[in-house]
């Protein structure tokens, strides 16, 4: 099992130890480094700032909002921080939601899988680098002749040489189609709220989309890094209460009542009634109501939290249903070491 640290993105501040998080990362033998956006810090400048202090990780977004950037920005992004690192960048995209693409970027939420496929499409062709990039799709249109047009585009290929043009492009997804297409079109997946219990459903998904005609991958070269609060503590109690408050944030306030996707990956688990009340609770402004229906099975479906002895055999649950890197975050730096000791 390998283990990637996620640095996620910044809250009112930028955290005050990153720096020595990503250097004890590497120290312990991580394979990849993490960080995240939501609309506040952006992903690829803290990879950058803190992994030049590093030689060997991989750097990752997870994720790059698509709509914050028209693809061929992002592959401008994703190639010169590969340039910079000597090859070690990882390109993990999403689609986000529709109240952060419309309320934030001002951007259309509609037909999410046609846009990622069109979206991963330019920029491969970006980095490829074999002719002129254009695009004929409906989202993005290279060149551009829509409305407001002067007529006046033209192809282009991208000054710089990409260092790779095969860098890995990993999609977080969280629904069947949205998986499906991810082992089709992608070298990886970004797993959130997976469930180990589950993984013959998540298995179902990505056949149909290793099985697709031209589908990149096989699921021998296929990557599933999925994210894990994993805690070593001999009092899982309080643990369990400190996550309640923040998986009924995510459940009932991270998205439309109509269209949240969070609350939808716990639906499947089978939570449908605690979701639907944490959701009417949260929404209510009863926080402390919505995070005491939260029940401790929910969140030790997607968490681990025990002893190291448990933490342990855990770990290796995980790595039998399929999972590749597990994506954890940490305090401090011994935190990052406990965990690395455990992975092996």
């Amino acid at each position: 099992m390998k283990f990637g640290l996620q640095l996620g993105y910044w809250m009112a501040q930028p955290p005050a130890n990153a720096g020595e998080l990503v250097r004890a990362a590497e120290a312990a033998g991580f394979d990849a480094v993490f960080a995240a956006e939501s609309w506040g810090s952006d992903a690829f400048g803290p990879l950058t700032w803190w992994g030049s202090q590093t030689e060997r990780v991989r750097l990752g977004t997870s994720v790059v909002q698509m709509s914050a950037r028209t693809p061929a920005a992002t592959a401008m992004h994703a190639l010169t921080l590969d340039h910079l690192s000597g090859g070690r960048a990882v390109l993990g995209l999403g689609v986000s939601g529709p109240q952060v693409v419309e309320g934030w970027y001002g951007q259309p939420f509609a037909k999410p899988l046609a846009r990622t496929r069109e979206y991963v499409d330019v920029i491969r062709k970006v980095l490829a680098r074999e002719a002129p990039v254009t695009n004929d799709g409906p989202h993005y249109p290279l060149p551009y002749t829509g409305p407001g047009s002067v007529g006046l585009g033209k192809p282009l290929k991208p000054i710089v040489h990409p260092l790779r043009a095969d860098l890995p492009i990993w999609l977080g997804a969280e629904g069947p189609k949205n998986v499906a297409l991810t082992a089709e079109i992608a070298d990886g997946w970004l797993a959130i709220y997976y469930a180990p219990r589950l993984a013959n459903m998540y298995n179902d998904w990505l056949d149909e989309g290793f099985a697709r005609a031209g589908a990149r991958r096989t699921r021998e070269t296929f990557e599933i890094a999925a994210s894990c609060q994993v805690v070593i503590t001999d009092d899982p109690r309080a643990e369990l209460e400190r996550m309640r408050w923040i998986m009924a944030l995510y459940i009932g306030g991270m998205g439309a009542p109509e269209q949240n996707f969070h609350a939808q990956v716990y639906r499947r688990m089978g939570y449908e009634r605690e979701v639907d009340e944490i959701g009417k609770l949260f929404l209510s402004g009863k926080k402390a109501e919505a995070a005491a229906v939260v029940p401790d099975e929910l969140i030790l479906d997607t968490a681990i939290i025990g002893d190291a002895e448990h933490v342990r055999e855990q770990i290796k649950i995980w790595e039998a249903a399929g999972v590749t890197m597990m994506l954890v975050s940490a305090a401090d730096a011994e935190q990052v070491r406990q965990l690395a000791a455990l992975a092996g």
